[in-house]
């Protein structure tokens, strides 16, 4: 009888302290308040593309309008005929025609 009443309390004492355990609060982990969304801004231009120096990933990604194909066509015509002597001389280039010379205009420049 003591033994069985012995056992009795030494499980009801691990039960105990089991529950207490699983039942303690639990210290929350740090959340650093880091943002939900990234701040996205697009780059604008640093400056003016010099169609005279600039390469085809160069033309392709700062104007509007020119793809691989024309950015490549104008350094082809830059490689062939020489430099632009102005920026109207762009008009040459196959592909490029007055709508997007007129949408670039501000963006591009001769030296």
């Amino acid at each position: 009888m003591r033994t069985s009443s012995f056992y009795s309390l030494v499980f009801a004492l691990l039960t105990c302290v089991s529950l207490t355990a699983i039942a303690a609060p639990v210290k929350a982990p740090e959340v650093t308040n880091a943002p939900l969304v990234q701040d996205v801004t697009v780059k604008a231009p640093s400056g003016k593309v010099d169609l005279n120096s600039a390469d085809a990933p160069t033309l392709q990604r700062e104007l509007a309008g020119v793809g691989e194909v024309k950015a490549k066509a104008i350094v082809a015509y830059r490689e062939s005929n020489g430099a632009f002597a102005s920026v109207d001389e762009l008009l040459e280039v196959k592909g490029i025609g007055k709508a997007i010379l007129d949408r670039n205009r501000d963006r591009i420049e001769v030296n």
